[in-house]
């Protein structure tokens, strides 16, 4: 979802950090049609997309491989039903991951993002996300948006198979965010503001 990127995009520029958008294939990366309308658009989505120079940023994504951990204190991953099928199982966003994690930086999501953790091993073997308080996008969000028969697995379900301590709030759409030490996630679209300034205020 563009909002899920813009928001915490602007959270973080304003404290004059350097960002890099990374995705699994490098180059162009895609929007997800249904970002680009109402409800899920909204004002720094749109002046995103009018803005030539923050659309290049989406045109020259970085590859995991081009990264070097050492040089980030945070990575957050952005949502949108496509990443169900794109991070998982990405080695180079896990290598990122785990690379930030053990050297005491922070691990952060928000919405579909947190299927980026699923699979992410910690050095010693064990998956980051076992024993974890986490939250990412409902199993009941994804029926009350029409798409669960669409969507390749259920990633609350996922999780919670994976010993991690799924939370959601107690209305769907609504904004959580979940903070476990350095590992900080957001549930849903609205959201990724409340998750990115979370993360700003650990760094």
């Amino acid at each position: 979802m563009v909002a899920e990127l813009t928001h915490a995009y602007q959270v973080f520029a304003e404290r004059g950090w350097a960002q890099r958008i990374v995705s699994p294939k490098d180059g162009i990366s895609p929007l997800e049609p249904r970002s680009l309308k109402w409800p899920n658009i909204d004002a720094t989505a749109k002046a995103w997309l009018t803005d030539d120079a923050r659309m290049a940023l989406l045109s020259e994504t970085a590859q995991p491989d081009q990264i070097d951990p050492v040089e980030f204190d945070a990575i957050y991953f952005t949502g949108g039903h496509a990443v169900m099928w794109d991070f998982p199982d990405d080695a180079g966003l896990q290598r990122i991951t785990r690379d930030i994690y053990e050297r005491g930086g922070i691990v952060s999501s928000v919405c579909h993002g947190y299927c980026g953790l699923l699979n992410t091993k910690l050095s010693d073997g064990t998956l980051l996300v076992a024993g974890r308080r986490i939250t990412g996008f409902a199993w009941a969000e994804e029926v009350l948006a029409g798409v669960a028969r669409k969507v390749p697995y259920n990633a609350e379900q996922a999780m919670r198979q994976r010993g991690a301590h799924y939370e959601k709030a107690l209305l769907p759409f609504t904004s959580k965010v979940v903070a476990d030490g350095r590992l900080v996630t957001g549930q849903n679209p609205q959201s990724a503001r409340a998750t990115a300034k979370k993360v700003a205020a650990l760094l």
